[in-house]
């Protein structure tokens, strides 16, 4: 095949996708009679499709990755010189990036101390539960072995990530899953369980937290793996109080406390990790996405020392070290895209960006909701904010994820991509997601939120 006639047909490109790719997230019915969408090329926050449609990207990549924006050569750079000089060793061996990006990552992380590469941020959350579970088998004679995670929150697509996950629609046709994950309730406050609001609902939200534990046993908790900001789940941040209540509880029955940073994490709330916004010290915090904003594929599961040193026993006991493997954890492309990335944004100060920006957009939507009598609630944190739909205020009945799919639809008709909770929370499918990358300036989401105005007016009236 000559690739480079392939390439510059837009009509091959098209119909071998259509009958060779399968695509993400999507049923492929409709592709019998429509164009599936390629995307050709990316510049700063737009991006090009087949047909030469410009479209401003307001999800970082349609999943919340490309942090620093697209077209970044001096990253494309540094991928081409380190693979060029060492592609890949397995992670037994360390590399000169894999080295240098851990010592740069670990500096922004006060409180941790250690690096395991992997790919996915599925994979990361993967390699925890792993760890909680040989600590469980090592040090707690293998009782320890539960992991709690919280409703609505979202920790990967493999089927033990799965059995992390509190998104039923997501989890539909898959199990049975993996034993011993075991759910607490949401701290979306605007759907308070029980009318409460505030600190009354921080504390019993953290308390719903710690009734859980005690009716498990809390000698059988090993972990508890939490979102700092709810992403797919509806962008959902805890009331104050929430999370200092959260780790007490945690040191209380000795708990490790897993911090999934896989969308907040590099810069998208304003800090480099959604959880330094709260004030808690984490014992494992995994990443992926934005670590180097969708250039080469890589994500880390960082933890303390004091994890890191269960692992470390007398040969006598030779099933003790983490008996783990991550193939592609050893390629360095993800390290060296990494360190540029994390530059970059230090540069450009995009963590101030975003904080700026934020208050933009947040204004923006707010601006939205004293116009649409649909949105009931805005909500966010830096350059990561979501607008929850809803037929009535007083009642907060949610509009219909048919609905909410025509706004999301209109907007890219308007050349402007947006996201929204779908096929994931049966009933509650009804917040607008906005992630753009960190590079965003007013014009750019001005440009957005009057898409979403447009598109509001024209579905809901």
């Amino acid at each position: 095949m000559d690739t480079h006639s392939f390439a510059n047909d837009p009509a091959n490109v098209v119909e071998a996708d259509r009958a060779h790719v399968w695509h993400h997230l999507s049923q492929h019915k409709p592709y019998e009679t429509i164009d599936p969408r390629i995307i050709v090329e990316g510049k700063g926050m737009r991006v090009w499709d087949i047909k030469g449609k410009e479209h401003v990207d307001a999800v970082s990549g349609g999943v919340w990755t490309v942090n620093v924006g697209y077209g970044r050569e001096r990253i494309g750079k540094a991928i081409s010189d380190a693979v060029t000089k060492m592609c890949f060793f397995g992670g037994t061996a360390g590399t000169i990036p894999g080295a240098q990006f851990a010592e740069m990552l670990i500096d922004k992380m006060p409180g941790l101390d250690r690096v395991y590469y992997t790919n996915s941020g599925s994979e990361a959350n993967e390699k925890a539960f792993k760890m909680v579970r040989q600590i469980s088998h090592n040090h707690h004679g293998g009782k320890k072995y539960k992991i709690l995670y919280r409703e609505r929150d979202y920790h990967g697509s493999t089927i033990a990530t799965m059995s992390a996950g509190g998104q039923e629609e997501r989890n539909a046709q898959y199990g049975p899953f993996t034993p011993g994950f075991v759910q607490v309730p949401h701290c979306l406050e605007y759907r308070s369980q029980d009318g409460s609001v505030g600190e009354e609902y921080a504390m019993k939200a953290a308390q719903a937290i710690e009734d859980v534990i005690l009716a498990e046993g809390a000698d059988t908790i090993g972990a508890l793996c939490l979102e700092p900001i709810t992403a797919g789940g509806g962008i959902i941040i805890a009331p104050k109080g929430y999370w200092e209540r959260v780790q007490e509880i945690c040191k209380k029955y000795d708990i490790l406390l897993h911090i999934d940073e896989v969308v907040c994490g590099v810069g998208r709330t304003g800090t480099w990790f959604g959880y330094q916004q709260f004030g808690v010290q984490p014992d494992i915090v995994t990443m992926a996405k934005g670590v180097a904003s969708g250039y080469a594929a890589i994500s880390c599961c960082v933890t303390t020392n004091a994890v890191f040193d269960k692992f470390k026993q007398d040969d006598t006991d030779h099933l003790s070290y983490f008996r783990d493997i991550s193939t592609f954890g050893g390629c360095t492309a993800g390290p060296a895209a990494a360190i540029e990335n994390m530059k970059i944004i230090e540069e450009e100060d995009l963590r101030g960006n975003s904080v700026r920006m934020g208050a933009h957009l947040k204004e923006n939507l707010n601006a939205l909701m004293d116009k649409h009598k649909w949105i009931g609630d805005v909500r966010g944190m830096g350059l990561f904010a979501g607008a929850e739909l809803v037929l009535d205020r007083n009642t907060k009945e949610p509009v219909s994820e048919k609905l909410v799919g025509a706004i999301v639809a209109d907007c890219m008709a308007q050349g402007v991509i947006i996201g929204a909770t779908n096929r994931s929370l049966p009933g509650y499918n009804n917040t607008l997601l906005f992630a753009p990358p960190l590079i965003a300036t007013k014009d750019d989401l001005d440009q957005v939120t009057d898409a979403v105005d447009k598109a509001i007016t024209r579905v809901l009236g």
